[in-house]
């Protein structure tokens, strides 16, 4: 029995200095070719062509815009919008959300700007822009908050080395991909006034996201959630948007900065990050974790409200942008905690409802579907689209085989993880803000984000064919 128990141990051993090993030579890999391909476009000149520039006309309007109402009517238009063909798309097997994000499109110069300027100006005027920009980030923030409040920890303990391999190889291999594609895009796409460096660190993250709350929504829609795949692919999911997120975080401190603050801004976020989950974290669960619903008062919202916004604050003054403390506040608040439930309960249909379909309708202002012109330009969106899913697919399916999996169940999680959906959409404002992508490029970013989410569900029901009731599978 010794014997057995000692041999046990034995492979054991082996098995995690093996998966070490293989951790450390793909991690060295990546970042030595991502040393390699900034070698390379250095020397390159930035300089977006004037169509990668140019914005659509417009319309003026001939009197003064009255803000409010306008912005009244642009949330009201975007809503009842977005629900209508949220609920048409539902009938194709689609999240609701992906009709609320083209209603945003389509309300904005991609479609209705182009038929009538006039109407597109009239439902969202762009007086109206900065406090729809506003409105959206609030909405952002507390969507990122949630988030963080749906991690659930559980996902990654279970199969954790294969989660864990998995989900950083579905960065890792996308990430390259995405610095590669760099080289090609940054003479004709990227501003003028960026580096190399922060262009192709951001192409490689944009490439890298996987979208953790639409890929659970997929999950659950389809029953699927707590089958084994429908656990690993939430596990590698939050796994990877936890590291997507960290990147990000160090993107935009290499973009805002130079080279000594940047260095300066991620040792902040680091420490910062430490803080709050060996510190915050331990305390969250010493007092939250035994609360009970009926002593969830209001006053505990409001100091749990108040610490959201300080932990944004803090992430924004960092350099790193607001959302990320939102996100680690939500992280370290216990999963299964009443105040977790209850706050979900509280923020959730109202994020939902109205401040992310103004996030949606000012990411569709700033969306310009015309400016993809000519056979080119469009060979040029088409070849990101299948770099995104090459990466992102070929990635996952690599390490999941790699990990024992079958080449079913390998190539339906490569899929799962190819869903970017709302995550890229906020990944994609942030660059366009810090002028890291041109007005072109960012079009054609969307236009990857919903192709790629689109394709989740009918390929993943192409993939697993005629297999049995998820409710009469077994789960885990």
């Amino acid at each position: 029995m010794n014997q057995v128990l000692g041999n046990t141990r034995l492979e054991s051993s082996r098995r995690f200095w093996s998966l070490l090993s293989v951790y450390g030579l793909m991690i060295a890999a990546t970042v030595g070719g991502f040393l390699l391909i900034r070698m390379s476009g250095e020397s390159m000149m930035a300089g977006a062509s004037a169509s990668a520039l140019r914005s659509i006309p417009q319309a003026k309007p001939p009197v003064k815009v009255d803000t409010l109402p306008h912005l009244l009517g642009a949330l009201l238009a975007i809503i009842v919008a977005g629900r209508c063909l949220g609920t048409v798309l539902q009938w194709f097997g689609q999240p609701r959300v992906i009709g609320e994000v083209i209603a945003g499109i389509l309300l904005g110069p991609s479609l209705l700007g182009r038929i009538s300027p006039d109407a597109m100006h009239f439902v969202l005027p762009t007086s109206v822009a900065p406090l729809l920009g506003v409105i959206a980030q609030l909405g952002v923030i507390l969507y990122m908050f949630l988030v963080g409040l749906d991690l659930n920890p559980d996902h990654l303990k279970s199969k954790a080395h294969s989660t864990v391999a998995i989900s950083h190889a579905s960065i890792v291999a996308p990430f390259l991909l995405g610095a590669i594609l760099a080289l090609w895009l940054y003479p004709s796409l990227a501003p003028a006034d960026v580096s190399f460096t922060s262009f192709a660190l951001f192409m490689g993250v944009a490439m890298a996201i996987t979208a953790f709350p639409v890929l659970a929504r997929i999950l659950t829609d389809r029953g699927m959630e707590r089958t084994e795949l429908g656990t690993l692919a939430l596990g590698c999911a939050a796994a990877d948007d936890v590291t997507a997120w960290c990147l990000l975080a160090f993107v935009v401190g290499v973009a805002q900065s130079n080279l000594t603050a940047a260095v300066m801004t991620i040792g902040l976020a680091v420490g910062y990050i430490a803080f709050m989950f060996l510190l915050v974290r331990p305390l969250a669960h010493r007092w939250l974790h035994s609360t009970e619903e009926s002593t969830v008062s209001s006053g505990v919202i409001a100091w749990v409200i108040v610490a959201l916004l300080v932990s944004a604050v803090v992430t924004e003054a960092i350099g790193i942008h607001a959302i990320f403390g939102a996100f680690l506040l939500g992280a370290v608040i216990p999963h299964h905690s009443a105040i977790a439930r209850v706050l979900r309960n509280k923020l959730e249909e109202i994020v939902t409802i109205l401040f992310l379909p103004a996030f949606f309708a000012f990411t569709g202002m700033r969306t310009e579907i015309g400016l993809v012109r000519g056979p080119q330009e469009w060979l040029v969106c088409v070849i990101i689209i299948a770099v995104a899913t090459l990466g992102k697919f070929g990635g996952t399916w690599v390490a999941a085989r790699l990990s024992g999996l079958d080449s079913r169940m390998s190539a339906s999680l490569g899929i799962l993880m190819n869903t970017r959906g709302l995550m890229e959409l906020i990944v994609l404002n942030i660059g366009l803000d810090l002028g890291v992508i041109s007005p072109t490029l960012f079009a054609m970013m969307v236009l990857m984000a919903i192709t790629t989410t689109v394709a989740t569900s009918p390929v993943l029901s192409w993939i697993r064919g005629h297999e049995p009731d998820p409710a009469t599978a077994n789960s885990v």
